[in-house]
């Protein structure tokens, strides 16, 4: 029996329709990746299904009990905000629910926590819902995928990636189908054009005309009646292209490429070198003194847990700190998440131009891979949602007058789809980029070279961050480290019991796990 049932449920915000739902259900031992667009209605789903929002029509049916980790979107810093994404989902597993909803769990959470949690999903006895946009996530947490777009939803058995290979299927499919439509349509026209051209040539006695031809019925009408025929043919020929059933061009993302700041005294040379360079505040040392380099054209991720000075990196190369040295043929576009480089009263449009020395075709292009079509473009800022504006000020760094792109955390808020067409876009990008994030696909597909923070060392890897694990995880496991996460996993479960039900016998325990992981640092 369906432990959430589902039948002819609508939902409209003001005079939009969200989604119409005829039916669906969620089965036990159901794993379900919850996808679609920015706006789409997801998390208005999700809440729909808690009960915490009602639907406009129809009934759901709930024959287990739901927890839910929500979305937490407080301007915090990275490390509280790892923190507080922690504790959420520590008390949302601790309620045992028969179903747990999770609108996306990952944000702000470093590689190493997002791994951990999907150890705890997996390990969950109960069916999930989660909503998230990190591919790998998905993939290893789900068995099913709902796609919500167009106002309903689809489901598709596996996880994100066989969705993924479905979807290719498809897209493929579709493009197969518009391509012979459109060949037939081009065959149709020129035969028409052809009988038009017959037609016109047929109204005019030809000079060649034999005797015989002549003496039919003479020239004049027998050739006025052949142009009626030829024209009725062509007309006949209109009809036949009237009703080709039409097949919309299916959409692809496509290389682009761009104009690049003094790429030939750029190009493989030296831009950004580091001697004897370390971070530290007070006592803590962020990561010892260490050299390096960066050449131009490299595209480099930076990696290390939420607090290990990843942002702190970039923004000690970006003001030349004692110990870096940048080359003047650089010139740095830089995002961060308070999108402070957009004007609220301009459109869309005019802050991507602003200072941009690319073709306005070539900027409406990239604009529409990030889903900015058509008339999108002359919305002005503030209309705009949070994952809106964030592709926006991408867009503006990506055809702006720069050859290093220096980028923190720019997937977050983004949908599946914007994030894919990102990743295009840097792959197609001549220029530097200095990237970091927590979105493992993502590092992937873009950066060819790593820059890892851990133990307080900053360390460089050549390849991506696929090859960097399989490196490591071929090399013999650390049992200190295993215990010291054990560890720390340990004192933020009870932290968090701690907060709701505090005991002296809690309070004994968390002391003991201090103790425990002070001997294992020492």
């Amino acid at each position: 029996m369906a432990w959430i049932e589902i039948n002819q449920l609508t939902y409209s915000i003001k005079d939009r329709n969200l989604f119409s739902i005829e039916h669906l259900k969620v089965e036990p031992g159901d794993k379900i990746g919850l996808v679609g667009k920015n706006g789409s209605g997801k998390t208005t789903l999700l809440n729909i299904l808690k009960g915490t929002i009602q639907p406009d029509t129809g009934t759901i049916k709930r024959l287990q009990t739901i927890t839910m980790i929500p979305q937490l979107k407080e301007t915090i810093d990275t490390k509280s905000g790892g923190e507080v994404t922690a504790n959420a989902i520590i008390n949302s597993l601790n309620e045992k629910a028969g179903i747990l909803f999770a609108d996306e769990p990952t944000t702000h959470l470093d590689v190493e926590h997002v791994e951990w949690l999907e150890k705890e999903i997996i390990a969950y006895k109960g069916a999930h819902i989660i909503i998230s946009h990190d591919r790998d996530f998905l993939d290893h947490t789900c068995n099913k995928v709902w796609e919500l777009s167009n106002e309903e939803i689809k489901e598709f058995t596996g996880n994100y990636s066989a969705y993924e290979e479905i979807k290719q299927k498809e897209h493929k499919r579709q493009q197969n189908a518009y391509d012979s439509y459109r060949k037939k349509e081009k065959q149709l026209q020129e035969a028409k054009e052809k009988k038009e051209q017959q037609a016109d040539r047929a109204t005019k006695k030809p000079s060649n005309v034999s005797g015989s031809e002549a003496r039919i019925a003479g020239s004049v009408p027998y050739f006025q009646k052949k142009a009626k025929k030829l024209h009725k043919t062509a007309s006949s020929i209109d009809k036949r292209i009237d009703q080709l059933e039409a097949v919309d061009r299916p959409e692809a993302i496509e290389p682009v490429k761009m104009k690049l700041t003094n790429a030939k005294g750029f190009i493989n040379k030296k831009i950004i070198r580091a001697n004897d360079f370390g971070i530290r505040f007070g006592q803590k040392i962020l990561f010892k003194p260490t050299s390096f380099y960066i050449k131009g054209g490299e595209k480099v991720a930076i990696v290390g847990a939420n607090g290990s000075g990843k942002t702190t990196l970039l923004k000690h190369i970006l003001a030349e700190s004692e110990g870096i040295t940048i080359s003047p043929a650089m010139k740095v576009g830089y995002f961060a998440q308070d999108l402070s480089v957009l004007k609220e009263d301009q459109t869309i449009l005019q802050n991507v131009q602003e200072g941009s020395k690319q073709s306005e075709t070539l900027i409406r292009i990239v604009l529409a891979q990030l889903l900015f079509k058509k008339d999108d473009v002359y919305k002005p800022i503030h209309v705009l949602s949070g994952g809106e504006r964030v592709k926006v000020a991408l867009a503006k760094l990506l055809v702006g007058d720069f050859n290093t792109l220096v980028l923190d955390e720019p997937t977050n808020f983004l949908d599946t789809q914007a994030i894919e067409a990102l990743e295009s876009l840097l792959r197609e990008y001549e220029g530097s980029l200095l990237v970091v994030s927590h979105d493992r696909r993502f590092m992937n597909k873009v950066a060819n070279r790593l820059m890892i923070i851990e133990e307080n060392q900053l360390k460089t890897f050549e390849g991506r961050y696929e090859d960097y694990k399989n490196t490591t995880s071929r090399q013999s496991p650390d049992k200190q480290e295993e215990e010291l996460m054990r560890l720390e996993n340990e004192i933020v479960k009870v932290l968090s019991q701690l907060s709701i039900e505090p005991s002296a016998e809690l309070e004994q325990t968390f002391q003991e796990l201090l103790k425990a992981k002070k001997q294992l640092m020492n």
